[in-house]
């Protein structure tokens, strides 16, 4: 397990990535994560460009067609 500890960035906070959790992650400096929140707490993957379009859709379908999903359900 790695500890991270949350410091001050200018007017933000943020958390220092090791070198390791990077290297896993394949990852460096100016790549883009995605951040999900989990069951079991939060999740950082790389960012796949594709994926981020097919839950765009998938987001608007289930908000454009939310009464149609709601009955599919019953």
């Amino acid at each position: 397990m790695t500890t991270v500890k949350v410091t001050k960035i200018g007017n933000s906070s943020g958390i220092i990535l090791p070198v390791e959790i990077l290297e896993k992650l394949r990852v460096s400096k100016g790549d883009t994560l995605t951040v999900t929140e989990t069951p079991g707490g939060i999740e950082l993957r790389t960012y796949d460009e594709e994926f981020a379009r097919q839950m765009e859709i998938a987001e608007r379908i289930m908000r454009d067609d939310r009464d149609v999903l709601k009955k599919l359900a019953e």
